[in-house]
């Protein structure tokens, strides 16, 4: 069997992996709120004020730290104002973005906050700044964070809430390139100043606003809003407006026409895919180096808040739900992009996955009879829990593998590491789709005297979980060995790994 070695440095800690690297995304978009996050408080499914208590659970158990809503396109053609208040007097809508349906707008601004509150995750609330005013934006921190008397608390209270909210995320606008007014880079760049200007820290809250940044690699978007609060070389502090500035990146194998399915596909789609997700680390360099020139002290962070894998919708689904199955395929998209977040994340301060619930890459599926499936991404971000807020480690990978990926040398080994109160954790990853792949482990610094390690990996790539299987891709114990150079682990073709080590 092939094997590779991987250096870990144990005494070498690096900087913090932010648990916001592991954030979530709901839109109204499908089945993601109505069906999925909300069935309504008549529902026979348990649900505690309409919020489906299943899926509460099983997202509490992989600690989401925080929660982004309502979008997305969506969040440009929404209005806060009619989503409060008494459900029979909340005004409908036409979603446009996603399949022309009626929302109904019961799921609104107090929704949202209980759902968070039960999640135990922190709001990134995403206001509307392609169809909205300022005024209108401004008014919905008000309401949501002021204390004390004012227009916007009064009527807060009126509709049951007396206390404010924490709200520590704020997006200024999303994708205002295209689906959020089609804008030129300079004239958002002008909008999110003035914008940013009246989101007021009300008492004791105090906003994180993030500008509306670039799809995948556009650097020209990027540093229009970096020359909005600084300059080339002068050496001064950004303007103190927005905290961060976000950019989008999805995975697909074909093109925006023709993305492939989530479950049949061959071994050229399966590599592209992977390659797709690796060259995430190089936008991330890209924006990272611009930010640097910019703001070389890194007060700016920057944000992937929509990231995934996007597939041609499920047959026999309305098109414009982009409901899709998730496979072991989709699990090994997830542990690439982690690792490259871990060794990014002295800038790279926060990720959202599109999406959380029946949308894109979803962390679970249901149905309407009270079905409920975590998918093989679930179990990714489950199994590297330990990294939240744990310190990253310099990993490297000295003996891989490559593939030939059209004359380009595609690394078939990813791995990252951190440690945290005396656990260094190792996540691993065997890309090649047909080959197991021995692991040597060098742990350099310091020694561990417990190990245990978990194995997520399939009867192949595009195997995936249903109600009626649950568990056909899910974690199993892993066996560790001593090796004279630190452990050994055996990773079966197309797998992900987790090594707890006790320091």
């Amino acid at each position: 069997m092939p094997e590779a070695r991987i250096v870990v440095d144990l005494d070498v800690p690096g900087p913090t992996i932010s648990k916001h690297l592991y954030g979530h995304f709901a839109e109204h978009l499908g089945r993601c709120i109505y069906g999925g996050f909300y069935v309504g408080e008549d529902s026979a499914i348990p649900n505690e004020g309409g919020i489906r208590l299943d899926v509460v659970e099983a997202l509490r158990a992989l600690e989401i730290p925080n929660l982004r809503w309502p979008g997305g396109c969506f969040a440009d053609e929404y209005h806060w104002k009619d989503g409060i208040g008494p459900k029979a007097d909340r005004p409908a809508m036409v979603n446009t973005h996603w399949g022309n349906v009626e929302e109904n707008n019961h799921f609104g601004t107090h929704e949202f906050m209980a759902l968070c509150e039960l999640l135990g995750a922190a709001p990134y609330v995403n206001g509307n700044v392609g169809s909205g005013t300022v005024r209108e934006m401004s008014e919905w921190v008000e309401y949501l964070t002021r204390d004390g008397d004012s227009p916007m608390v009064r009527q807060r209270k009126a509709n049951g809430r007396d206390e404010p909210w924490k709200v520590p995320f704020w997006g200024i606008g999303n994708e205002t390139w295209g689906c959020g007014g089609n804008m030129r880079a300079e004239a958002y760049a002008d909008l999110a100043r003035q914008y940013a200007t009246y989101l007021k820290d009300h008492g004791d809250n105090k906003l994180y606003r993030i500008a509306a940044g670039a799809s995948d690699d556009n650097l020209a978007w990027t540093e229009a809003l970096l020359k909005a609060v600084s300059c080339l070389g002068c050496g001064r502090d950004p303007k103190n407006l927005f905290q961060a500035i976000s950019f989008h990146y999805y995975t697909i194998a074909g093109s925006w026409e023709h993305k492939g399915s989530a479950t049949s596909f061959d071994l050229d789609d399966y590599y592209r895919t992977l390659a797709k997700a690796q060259d995430v680390e190089r936008v991330i360099r890209a924006h990272s180096a611009l930010m640097d020139a910019y703001d070389p002290e890194r007060k700016i962070g920057l944000v992937l808040d929509e990231w995934g894998t996007w597939w041609d919708v499920e047959p026999g689904t309305n098109p414009g739900f982009l409901y899709q199955q998730n496979a072991m395929r989709d699990a090994l998209v997830a542990s690439v992009h982690f690792d490259v977040f871990h060794r990014h994340s002295e800038r790279l301060v926060m990720a959202n996955i599109a999406q959380t619930v029946n949308v894109l890459q979803a962390m679970l599926l249901t149905d309407d009879e009270g079905g409920l499936v975590r998918t093989p991404t679930y179990h990714v971000f489950e199994m590297n829990k330990g990294h939240h807020d744990a310190a990253a480690l310099p990993v490297h990978v000295v003996e891989g593998r490559t593939y030939d990926l059209d004359g380009t040398a595609m690394e078939l080994v990813s791995a990252s590491a951190s440690v945290k109160d005396g656990r260094a954790l190792v996540s691993l990853s065997n890309l090649d789709p047909s080959s197991g792949l021995d692991v040597v482990l060098d742990l350099r610094g310091a020694s561990s005297w417990e190990s245990s390690a978990r194995l997520l990996t399939a009867s192949k790539p595009q195997a995936y979980n249903t109600v009626a299987d649950p568990d056909a891709v899910a974690p199993v114990p892993l066996t560790v060995e001593p090796e004279p150079r630190g452990l050994k682990v055996t990773l079966p073709p197309h797998s992900f790994a987790t090594v707890s080590l006790v320091l």
